[in-house]
């Protein structure tokens, strides 16, 4: 499976480690050895090699934002009054201190941003929205969608 010209290309072994690891990041370098059928030293200079490709970006937990009290998700559609190279990645810079903004993507066509953005309940939402949204000068239109029910979450799946 070849990616880019500046990334590996992945064989099978490589891709059934990305596909372990997606499922469970935690497990020591001898289980994930036994999952994949490999050797541990293999196993760990892949992983090593998969990292320092740029491929493996973090490990990271994924929480359960209910059991944290954060139960209200909110996919917001941006769009700002001026569509610059400069202006976009101002917003960009502003999205990435968000520690409620989950996700940021510019996107194309239609609005120039969706955010995924995880609050305790419709007050916190509101107030987030008017700090971002209401108080910047360059917001056009805002339009956002609430979850009801959340039916998938996954993160990269390599087949």
């Amino acid at each position: 499976m070849a990616l880019t010209k500046s990334t590996l290309k992945l064989d099978d072994l490589d891709i059934r480690i990305l596909n372990a690891l997606q499922h469970n990041s935690a497990v020591s370098n001898l289980e994930l050895a036994q999952q994949v059928h490999a050797s541990p030293p293999t196993c760990l200079r892949r992983v090593r090699r998969l990292t320092e490709a740029g491929i493996i970006e973090k490990q990271v937990a994924i929480l359960n934002p209910e059991k944290l009290g954060n139960s209200l998700t909110a996919i917001c559609e941006i769009t700002l009054n001026t569509q610059t190279e400069q202006v976009f990645a101002a917003f960009e810079q502003q999205m990435q201190k968000e520690t409620r903004v989950l996700q940021c993507y510019r996107v194309s066509p239609g609005p120039d941003f969706i955010l995924v953005v995880q609050v305790e309940d419709m007050p916190a939402y509101h107030a987030l929205a008017h700090r971002l949204f209401t108080e910047q000068g360059n917001i056009r239109n805002v339009r956002t969608f609430f979850s009801v029910h959340r039916s998938k979450f996954n993160t990269l799946s390599l087949i």
